[in-house]
């Protein structure tokens, strides 16, 4: 592969019939564009993470990738107005007998602006500190005007229980009070397209789920997830949660990169109707898929059945029940409990390779 000289990509009337052509030529990703009538040629990969340019579309002058949304300009190369910095390959065309030639000697380098690494991208590292018990509360709740949650509440009660009782650091987080954007399908796109951190949070500042991301793999020992059933389902929010999960468990299948270790995971349940099994078959299936870990018994749940319609009744039972407070303080005892096991072990781990490679620079020092 020479990626040199002048190439022949065919017939010019095929390169203005769209606005972008994606082509290769000699192995080599080219974009070939037709703007007001003028041909150009740049790279077909993005400076990002390298999305296929040619699979994008014009704005204005400029190329669109179809992952991120990066733009470069159909001629130049060079990055939308602001970002110049970054730049893409451009090649010369020329039309010769009807055919249009690529020259594959670009004509101007790719440049890649220096970007900070986002903050979520920063090393895994537990601080040292008690146990961190996260909730996450999954209900949907008008604040002004707020009603009685029993997932939420039965969530509150763990988290107390932690706080004081097991002496743990505790933080609770309400989906409901995040503004979350929904999955927008990058995997579907190319595995590679679905990033760590999120491809929406790398692009909106304003989007929410950062703070979910920064808690489960960066400050968390232990989950406690609490979700009311909804027709027999967790809540939307918790969806929609599960769904931007996906950046996390695709960096495990795409990379080998395990971003959950050593954490333990556990769940409220609450309805004013059954399902509950199938409910908390899926949320340990999906937290399992994350890397967490479960003790015995890892959700507690309660519903009256389906013929319970009488729901003031059920709330006086959730408010006022000792055995359903009880439950909630156990379970967070049970997963606290499995969390210090877990980091006894890591912390065992961390002492006997920190002794052997002592142990090797002595043999080292020694030999010498």
């Amino acid at each position: 592969m020479s990626n040199t000289g002048w190439h022949r990509l065919g017939r010019v009337e095929q390169f203005q019939q769209a606005a972008v052509t994606e082509v290769v030529a000699d192995g080599l990703p080219l974009v070939i564009t037709w703007q007001d009538g003028e041909l150009g040629a740049i790279s077909g990969v993005c400076n990002h993470a390298g999305g296929p340019l040619g699979q994008g579309h014009l704005d204005g002058e400029y190329v669109v990738c179809p992952w991120h949304h990066w733009k470069f300009h159909c001629r130049t190369g060079l990055g939308e107005p602001g970002y110049e910095d970054d730049a893409v390959p451009s090649h010369a065309v020329r039309v010769e007998a009807g055919d249009l030639y690529v020259d594959l000697a670009p004509r101007t380098p790719r440049r890649k602006k220096p970007h900070p690494p986002h903050p979520l991208t920063r090393p895994i590292r537990r601080e040292e500190g008690p146990i961190r018990v996260a909730g996450i509360s999954t209900t949907h709740m008008d604040r002004d005007h707020p009603r009685y949650s029993g997932s939420e509440g039965l969530l509150d009660v763990a988290l107390q229980h932690a706080g004081t009782a097991l002496e743990c650091e505790t933080k609770l987080l309400r989906l409901d009070d995040l503004q979350i954007r929904n999955c927008e399908g990058y995997y579907s796109k190319s595995a590679r397209a679905c990033t760590w951190p999120c491809s929406i949070t790398q692009m909106d500042s304003e989007d929410e789920m950062e703070k979910v991301y920064e808690m489960l793999v960066h400050w968390a020992d232990v989950v406690l997830v609490a979700t009311p059933i909804r027709w027999g389902a967790s809540s939307a929010l918790y969806y929609r949660m599960a769904e931007r999960l996906n950046c996390v468990q695709n960096q495990i299948t795409i990379k080998d990169n395990v971003l959950i270790r050593n954490k333990v995971a556990g769940f409220i349940i609450v309805g004013g109707q059954d399902n509950v099994q199938d409910v908390a078959g899926h949320l340990l299936g999906f937290f399992s898929e994350l890397g967490f870990m479960f003790p015995q018994f890892p959700y507690i749940a309660h519903s009256r059945g389906w013929s319970a319609e009488d729901m003031e009744r059920n709330v006086e039972h959730m408010k006022h029940s000792e055995e359903l407070r009880r439950g909630a303080r156990e379970l967070v005892r049970r997963q606290v409990a499995l969390a210090r096991v877990l980091l006894g072990h890591q912390a065992a781990e961390e002492r006997t390779e920190r002794g052997g490679r002592k142990a090797h620079r002595l043999d080292i020092e020694r030999a010498r």
